[in-house]
C-alpha cells in the first residue's frame, strides 16, 4: 500500500515493509501443539500392518513397529491393554490395531498408542489357541507317556461343572443306571465368562486336596469358540497338568477340541460318554455276572432235569435204599459237623471266658474304687504320721519353752525380790541406785516381791568405806 506523507523525501510517498513479523516457537511448545492437533484429528483410528521389531519391556508394555511396503509406524501397547489380548503378538504377524495417534515429545516422533489388536485372517481366539497349543506341546504336556490310566473301580468321582446345567443331570443319570454304588462329588464352577478360568483352576486344586475322590471329570456342554475360551486358557491347562489325580476332559461336542482335551489324561467326546467310560469296568463286570448267573441257572435246570430222568428209570425199592443210605450218610456227616461245631464253640467260649477274666482283672487293677481305697489308706497313714510328728514337735517346743521360762525366771528381777531384796523408786518411777539421790522428806516407793509400800525419807547417810573395811 502506498500513501502520501508530507515529510517524505521520496516525492511524498511512504512504502510499507511487505514481510510479516517472525514467530519463534520453542521446541516443546511446537511439539505439544502438533500433538494436540494430531490427537484431535486422529483420536480413534484403525491401522493395518505387519508387526516387526517387537520389544517387550520389563514393565509389561509392548513396543513394536507396524509396517507395510512403503512406510512404518511406531506403536506402544501398554500393559493394562496387553493383558486383555487373546493372542500373543509376534514379529511378522499381520494385525489390525486400533488406537490414537500421538507424538512422543522426548524424541519428536509420531506413534500409535494402541488400545486393542486383532490378527488379520484367523480370529484372535483361534490364533491364541494355536499359539498356546504349540507352546504346551513343546513343553511335553501333550505326551502320551505322561497320561495316567483311570482307576478301574473308583469309589468317588469329582466333577467340575455348573450345578445348574443339564450336564450334571445327564452325568448323574448315567452313573446311577450303570454303577449305583459310585459316589459323585460336585465342585461347582462357572464354565463360561470372565471368572470361569479362576473357578475351574480353584476347583481342581480343591478336589486334589480333599482326599475324597479317585478321578476328576471336567464337563461342559457344547458352544462356540468364545464359549469354550476358559478351557483354552494356559492357567486351566497347567492346573490339569499339575493334578495328582487322573483328569477326564468332557467339554463340548464330539467335534469340539480344546487345550484341556490335549492336556487331560483322557478325552471323552461328551459328558455322557465320560460317565460311561468311568463306569465301564463296573458295567462290564455287572453284565458278566448277569450272563454267568443266567448260564448257571440254565445248567442247574438241566442237571435237575437229568436227575429226574435218571430217577424215573431206577426201581422204587433201589431208589428208597439209595435215598435212605444218602440220608444216613448225611445224618452222620451232620453229627460230625455238629460235634466239631460244638467243640469249636466250647473252645471259643473258653477262650473268650479267659480273655474276659483277664480283662476283668485288668479293669479291677484300674478300678477307681481300689485306687480311692488305696489313696484313703495312704492319706490316713499320712495323717497319722503327721499327728505323731506334730505331737512330737509340740512336746519338744513345750520342753524348750519350759527351759526358757526357767532361764527367764532365773534372770527375772522378781526372783531376786523373792530372796528378800527390794527395789526403791522415786516419785517419777525411776530406780534409786544410790542413797545420795534421795533427800530427807522425799517420798519413795519400795517394791517387794509381794507388793509395794510408800515411805518418806527421814535421813540419808552413806557408809564410810574405810570404816567398812575395818569392820
Amino acid at each position: 500500500m502506498i500513501r502520501p506523507h508530507p515529510s517524505s523525501p521520496q516525492l511524498g510517498l511512504v512504502f510499507e515493509d511487505p514481510r510479516p513479523a517472525r514467530r519463534i516457537w520453542p521446541v516443546r511448545e511446537l511439539v505439544s501443539h502438533v500433538r494436540e492437533l494430531v490427537e484431535e484429528r486422529f483420536g480413534d483410528v484403525w491401522v493395518e500392518g505387519e508387526i516387526s521389531n517387537l520389544r517387550p519391556a520389563p514393565s509389561g508394555h509392548l513396543y513394536f513397529t507396524l509396517k507395510d511396503a512403503d512406510a512404518q509406524l511406531p506403536v506402544v501397547l501398554f500393559r493394562r491393554q496387553g493383558i486383555l489380548l487373546r493372542f500373543r503378538p509376534e514379529d511378522g504377524l499381520h494385525v489390525l490395531a486400533r488406537g490414537r495417534v500421538s507424538v512422543y515429545g522426548q524424541r519428536g516422533q509420531m506413534q500409535l498408542i494402541a488400545e486393542t489388536m486383532e490378527p488379520v485372517g484367523a480370529g484372535s481366539l483361534q490364533l491364541a489357541f494355536e499359539q498356546l497349543k504349540q507352546k504346551l506341546k513343546a513343553e511335553g504336556l501333550f505326551e502320551a507317556d505322561r497320561k495316567r490310566p483311570l482307576p478301574a473301580f473308583p469309589r468317588t468321582v469329582g466333577i467340575v461343572t455348573s450345578p445348574s446345567g443339564a450336564v450334571i443331570r445327564d452325568f448323574l443319570n448315567i452313573v446311577g443306571r450303570r454303577h449305583s454304588g459310585l459316589n459323585v462329588l460336585l465342585c461347582a464352577a462357572a464354565v463360561q465368562g470372565e471368572s470361569a478360568v479362576a473357578e475351574v483352576e480353584s476347583a481342581l486344586k480343591c478336589l486334589n486336596a480333599s482326599g475324597f475322590v479317585d478321578v476328576i471329570v471336567i464337563a461342559r456342554g457344547g458352544g462356540s469358540l468364545e464359549d469354550l475360551a476358559a478351557f483354552n486358557s494356559e492357567r486351566v491347562a497347567r492346573a490339569i497338568a499339575a493334578s495328582k489325580l487322573p483328569v477326564v476332559s468332557a467339554i463340548g461336542h464330539e467335534t469340539d477340541f480344546t487345550i484341556a482335551d490335549f492336556v487331560a489324561d483322557l478325552r471323552a467326546p461328551t459328558p455322557s460318554a465320560a460317565a460311561e467310560l468311568i463306569t465301564e469296568a463296573q458295567h462290564r463286570i455287572a453284565e458278566h455276572l448277569s450272563n454267568v448267573a443266567a448260564r448257571l441257572g440254565r445248567a442247574a435246570r438241566f442237571q435237575v432235569l437229568q436227575a429226574q430222568q435218571r430217577l424215573s428209570r431206577v426201581p422204587v425199592s433201589r431208589a428208597e435204599a439209595r435215598i435212605t443210605t444218602i440220608i444216613h450218610r448225611l445224618e452222620q456227616r451232620l453229627d460230625d459237623l455238629l460235634q466239631g461245631l460244638t467243640g469249636a464253640i466250647t473252645a471259643g467260649l473258653r477262650h473268650r471266658r479267659r480273655l474276659l477274666d483277664e480283662l476283668s482283672a485288668t479293669v479291677l487293677c484300674h478300678d477307681p474304687r481300689q485306687r480311692l481305697a488305696h489313696a484313703r489308706h495312704h492319706f490316713a497313714a499320712g495323717a497319722a504320721r503327721l499327728d505323731r510328728a506334730m505331737e512330737r514337735s509340740l512336746h519338744q517346743e513345750r520342753a524348750r519353752r519350759q527351759a526358757l521360762d526357767a532361764r527367764l525366771n532365773s534372770l527375772s528381777p522378781l526372783a531376786v525380790l523373792e530372796r528378800g531384796y527390794a527395789l526403791v523408786l522415786d516419785e517419777r518411777g525411776a530406780l534409786i541406785r544410790s542413797a545420795r539421790r534421795v533427800t530427807p522428806g522425799e517420798r519413795v516407793f519400795t517394791r517387794m516381791s509381794d507388793g509395794t509400800f510408800t515411805s518418806r525419807v527421814e535421813e540419808s547417810a552413806t557408809p564410810d568405806p574405810l570404816k567398812k573395811r575395818e569392820q
